[in-house]
């Protein structure tokens, strides 16, 4: 049963909205995962007490919860009960709502598709401050599929009904390497027809390519811990299996941000035993570098040494066809490593989402990219990351818009939507309550 403070709590953010003021309408919220400008020039809308899971039902594999719950809570929740929410992304902080209505992805992709695909229904909170419960087989149906990618532009997401599967208590690793590119991805695609449970890989360098395939267990020899001392990304290179509980394999990448860890230093032991367990998180980590942006730490730094650095923090889905040619240029032109690879596909049964398109039954390697590229030249404002973007649409594919993105307004209206976001917008939020997508994701920076 629904908690009985949800109306309440509801009915107070919409007279919240109704009385608001100001130039656009912009969340109040205790985490972030975007790596853009976020404009906090104005007072936001505060939304910090939709943090409640409302229920969990294993007979019908179905969870209710708040908007802006996160991943670990929820996570939490469900494990109480012995089940997982069908898609769980890989950092601790990430809300259900933010992963909806932005794009999330992880090792369970290839088999449950993205966030969005395992939505029942919402309750969107409208730029006037309506409040409508869209589902597939309603009304609002192409508000439903419209939300994914929108980022708050359309709506605000305050709860849904997503889909949760059954778990045991253990997954068991195996992992598998390849030297080449080819036998990497074919080697992907023939396990994502089998019957394991997650799917995931670590591109180190040129000829240096992970597979980890997880399965459930009910037992375990043995269990590793990867939440203090050791680190989970250089385990993957020095053993054939390992074994972790439920909890602690869906949040193995939090840890160390991957590996982005090393950039504050992180994975030196002796810091690592300085911050201690309950600090070294992703959290953290953000709190970090939200301080940085701040200041311009780096910024300064990098001016004395007259050293030029661009951010490339992206994630971007490629049909696996293509995936060795974009890994080929990846390395040509780039060089950042790691890479996390990440398999996913969408099912067309579901509905086609119009702002996050990807062609049914065809599986997309996701590649995960966050460092920055230093140079002595100087280039023009986001050029690397401009290369990323017209070579991922030469080859068919599309990236998360949760980084910053330099696409011209034509093209980037021809990616993420186009006439039907603007249908959307001009039903949904016809006063423009709610900022643009354009204007949000391309123009931030």
């Amino acid at each position: 049963m629904t908690q009985t403070g949800y109306p309440q709590r509801l009915e107070h953010l919409r007279q919240s909205l109704r009385s608001h003021t100001g130039p656009n309408i912009r969340l109040d919220k205790a985490t972030s995962n975007l790596f853009r400008n976020r404009d906090t020039s104005h007072s936001g809308l505060d939304v910090r007490s939709f943090q409640h899971v409302l229920s969990v039902d294993p007979a019908t594999r179905s969870i209710e919860t708040e908007g802006m719950v996160t991943y670990e809570d929820l996570a939490d929740a469900a494990l109480a009960h012995g089940m997982m929410p069908a898609v769980v992304p890989q950092l601790k902080s990430i809300t259900i709502g933010g992963a909806v209505g932005g794009i999330g992805i992880e090792s369970s992709s290839f088999r449950y598709g993205l966030p969005h695909e395992t939505v029942h229904e919402m309750d969107v909170l409208l730029g006037n401050g309506d409040v409508i419960t869209c589902r597939p087989d309603n009304e609002y149906r192409d508000l439903f599929l419209g939300l994914a990618n929108s980022y708050g532009t359309l709506g605000y997401i305050l709860r849904l009904a997503i889909e949760g599967i059954p778990v045991k208590p253990y997954v068991r690793l195996t992992y598998i390497h390849c030297n080449s590119a080819q036998d990497f991805f074919k080697t992907i695609d023939e396990t994502c027809r089998g019957s394991y449970d997650f799917v995931d890989g670590v591109v180190f360098a040129p000829g240096d390519h992970y597979l980890v395939l997880g399965e459930f267990c009910d037992e375990a020899p043995y269990t590793s811990d990867y939440t203090y001392l050791d680190i989970f990304y250089r385990s993957i290179r020095s053993r054939s299996e390992d074994y972790l509980t439920v909890r602690d394999y869906l949040w193995r990448w939090d840890t160390d941000w991957f590996w982005c860890s090393k950039n504050l230093f992180a994975q030196n032991p002796l810091v690592r035993r300085l911050l201690g367990r309950k600090r070294l998180n992703s959290i953290t980590y953000q709190k970090v570098m939200r301080w940085n942006t701040r200041v311009g730490l780096t910024r300064k730094l990098n001016g004395v040494t007259g050293i030029h650095r661009e951010s490339v923090i992206q994630d971007v889905d490629i049909p696996i066809e293509n995936a060795p040619e974009f890994l080929q240029f990846f390395d040509q032109e780039i060089g950042i490593r790691p890479v996390w690879i990440c398999p996913a596909r969408h099912d067309g049964a579901r509905g086609e989402y119009p702002l996050f398109p990807m062609k049914k039954d065809t599986l997309y390697i996701n590649f995960g990219f966050w460092d920055g590229i230093q140079s002595q030249q100087a280039y023009p404002t986001g050029h690397f990351n401009r290369l990323i973007e017209e070579k991922v649409a030469e080859l068919g594919g599309i990236k998360s818009l949760y980084s910053e993105s330099f696409y011209p307004r034509d093209e980037f209206s021809e990616i993420f939507g186009g006439d039907e976001y603007q249908a959307l917008k001009a039903k949904y939020d016809p006063d423009n309550k709610l900022k643009d997508l354009y204007q949000k994701c391309v123009l931030s920076h």
